[in-house]
């Protein structure tokens, strides 16, 4: 047996040196991301895209320069909560992402369909290929934070995601009902296969706010993030309700004006966890 070189890439032979190939994908040359954050859930609406966006915002108003790489190919609705309609442009060589009226930049399959609302009917490795591009041919300049609206489940797709684009940290995003924790475990079991760190949980519509006596109303019943959270060792980040401002912001594609305290948690989460 020949001394060992050890470069791997030029070796058939198997041995107790021998290190797994990465399948991380390289950022476009002319990136320069500095922190990316996963948005997922273990099945999908739970409110994990508008997580994701007020996220985004929240860290733009702080004064770092935000992204939001949509890779939901099949439920892309971060453009439309920021208003953005116009498509993408590129070259040969690159994709440019679209920015907000606030500076956000954002890429998403709904800026390059012809139509916004012609549905994406692809396979599943054209989908997460897709996603994939979204962070090798796209140029992402001066990124302090990306976040990306993962794929909800734990199925190819997000598996792809998982292993194609460095993921620093992921938020796991669920609901009220008891039998989310069982869907949370899965999300949290994959991440941890993944050995991507989970910053915490947040729990979207926890319950509703009367507009009369001020009483917070628990409309999918009681909570359960708490026990989820301790059951995993994992810290709850946020309880957020269910806002109508917000959704109306959402649907008129202004989110970047909302006015929320019930989400800064989140953020201060994000940027102690990146320190």
């Amino acid at each position: 047996m020949s001394e060992c070189s050890h470069d791997c890439g030029s070796c058939s032979a198997s041995c107790s040196e021998r290190q797994p190939e990465s399948l991380l994908a390289k950022p476009h040359e002319l990136s320069n991301i500095k922190k990316v954050i996963g948005i997922v859930s273990g099945k999908g609406g739970v409110g994990k895209s508008m997580v994701t966006c007020m996220s985004a915002v929240l860290m733009n108003r702080r004064g770092f320069n935000t992204a939001v790489l949509d890779a939901d190919i099949t439920g892309p609705s971060v453009p439309n909560a920021f208003g953005l309609h116009e498509k993408a442009q590129g070259t040969e060589n690159a994709i440019f992402p679209v920015v907000t009226k606030k500076g956000i930049k954002v890429m998403s399959v709904n800026l390059l369909l012809p139509d916004e609302t012609d549905p994406v009917v692809w396979r599943g490795p054209i989908i997460a290929g897709t996603a994939k591009q979204f962070w090798t041919d796209v140029i992402w300049d001066d990124v302090d934070y990306m976040f990306v609206d993962m794929p909800p489940g734990t199925g190819d797709v997000p598996l792809t995601v998982f292993q194609s684009i460095p993921l620093d940290g992921i938020i796991v995003v669920t609901s009220p009902p008891e039998l989310v924790s069982m869907i949370v475990g899965k999300a949290v079991k994959m991440a941890e296969m993944m050995n991507v760190p989970i910053i915490g949980l947040v729990e979207n519509m926890s319950y509703a706010v009367c507009p009369d006596c001020g009483k917070q109303i628990k409309v999918f019943g009681e909570s359960h993030i708490d026990e989820t959270a301790k059951k995993f060792g994992l810290k709850v980040l946020a309880k957020l309700p269910i806002d109508p401002e917000c959704a109306k912001l959402v649907d008129t594609g202004m989110l970047e004006l909302m006015e929320t305290e019930a989400a800064d948690p989140i953020a201060d989460a994000v940027e102690e966890f990146c320190k």
